[in-house]
């Protein structure tokens, strides 16, 4: 069995200053508007923006949540669409990945 460890380190890492972002980002949401009509128009467009990044920002707590899982399953470093070893390099550069670079 492969040793995980440093890359579960650099998963739970990424996954802490993610999770504050998204808090950041939903504190950013959550806040009211101006009643300036200019400001507000402003406001909108920039919450348009947070938004987008908040919804990659889950998608990627989502997927090192789930590569997480994955090491404790013992299933990590798997293709889950051809069943291969993802290659190391792979892992390394993109380390919640579930494909190998040819299922990609």
């Amino acid at each position: 069995m492969t040793d995980y460890s440093e890359i579960k380190n650099q998963l739970e890492s990424m996954l802490r200053e993610l999770t504050e972002r998204a808090e950041e980002i939903e504190g950013e949401l959550s806040t009211p508007g101006d009643a300036d009509s200019e400001e507000n128009a402003t406001s909108l467009a920039e919450d348009e923006v947070l938004e987008r990044i908040n919804s990659v920002t889950k998608n990627e707590i989502h997927l090192i949540r789930q590569a997480l899982n994955q090491i404790a399953a013992g299933t990590y470093g798997i293709c889950t669409s051809c069943g291969k070893k993802i290659k190391p390099e792979r892992l390394e550069a993109l380390p919640y990945t579930t494909t190998c670079i040819r299922c990609a």
